[in-house]
């Protein structure tokens, strides 16, 4: 990653599922002192405040599709906002739930497509986040994702993707809650994924060390979507999908400080985060450390959070 400025952009957006509470998260970052870390490492950061997007009225029916107008509406102002974005710096999308990542990863190919670079993505996650309309079984569109960016059918009223990203540009770390349908399309697609099985059994380094070198085989840039639920609910308790089994604190630092290495990172969502849910900010804490760890803050550079 080249110096230049951060973009701050805020999306509290809170209808991909039903639980309430991750439109609080914009701000929680930015108590948490987001910004003045980006400083501190001497970066410039310009926050443009948070989007003024649609909010959710009535529920669906459980079973059916969750606020659905509101989704698509959050899609197109996102997905403007993040390929703007691109051209002045470094975007950091600070969530919201992880549909906010329909719009932001459509925003980020639309802008990589016009340098004529092939975007990849790296979706820490445990959930790989690639149901559509018509497969989900929860009627939760924080849940679709990947399959919006990636051009697979049932999206109609969705904004037209300018550049749909190729599957095989996609990779999954952290895995460990995937639907029969999502395991059989990953493996059908070429889409690379790392389970919390594998990590144990091998490490989290060396398949993350592979995927980086394809990116830079393919002179690509790389966008990363960071979910609280890729860490473990003891070290993150703050979101909503809590899954046992998840990142430890040293492993998580661990890629930021490998993605900061590889100098290849052009854009970051931070989702999930649900302020209502965190033990004193803890999360928020957790997750603005890494996002230093990311822009060139070392493991023993870290400042000690008071617990006054």
């Amino acid at each position: 990653m080249n110096e230049q400025t951060c973009i701050l952009i805020g999306a509290g957006m809170d209808c991909g599922k039903r639980r309430r509470g991750c439109v609080m998260g914009p701000d929680a970052y930015r108590t948490a002192g987001l910004a003045q870390t980006l400083a501190e490492l001497g970066w410039t950061s310009e926050d443009r405040g948070n989007l003024p997007g649609p909010v959710w009225v009535d529920d669906a029916p459980k079973g059916e599709l969750h606020a659905l107008a509101e989704t698509i509406e959050w899609t197109r102002l996102l997905a403007d906002a993040a390929e703007a974005a691109m051209a002045d710096g470094f975007p950091i999308f600070m969530g919201g739930d992880h549909a906010l990542s329909l719009g932001t990863v459509a925003g980020v190919a639309a802008h990589a497509a016009k340098q004529d670079r092939p975007l990849f993505v790296l979706w820490l996650d445990a959930h790989p986040d690639i149901n559509t309309p018509q497969t989900t079984a929860s009627g939760n569109l924080h849940g679709t994702p990947i399959a919006y960016v990636t051009g697979q059918d049932g999206f109609e009223g969705f904004p037209p993707l300018k550049a749909p990203v190729p599957p095989e540009n996609v990779c999954f770390i952290g895995l460990r809650s995937v639907d029969a349908p999502e395991r059989a399309f990953i493996t059908e697609s070429g889409m690379t994924a790392i389970d919390m099985r594998q990590i144990d059994e091998s490490g989290i380094a060396a398949p993350l060390q592979d995927f980086l070198a394809k990116v830079e085989a393919a002179g690509g840039v790389l966008h990363v979507s960071l979910d609280v639920d890729f860490l473990d609910p003891s070290i993150a308790p703050a979101v909503g999908t809590t899954v046992p089994g998840g990142a430890t604190f040293r492993e998580a630092h661990l890629v930021m400080e490998m993605l900061h290495d590889s100098g290849l990172v052009t854009s970051l969502d931070l989702v999930e985060l649900n302020p209502f849910l965190d033990d004193r900010g803890r999360t928020a804490n957790l997750m603005v450390d890494l996002v230093a760890s990311l822009f060139g803050r070392r493991v023993f550079d870290r400042r000690t959070h008071s617990r006054a």
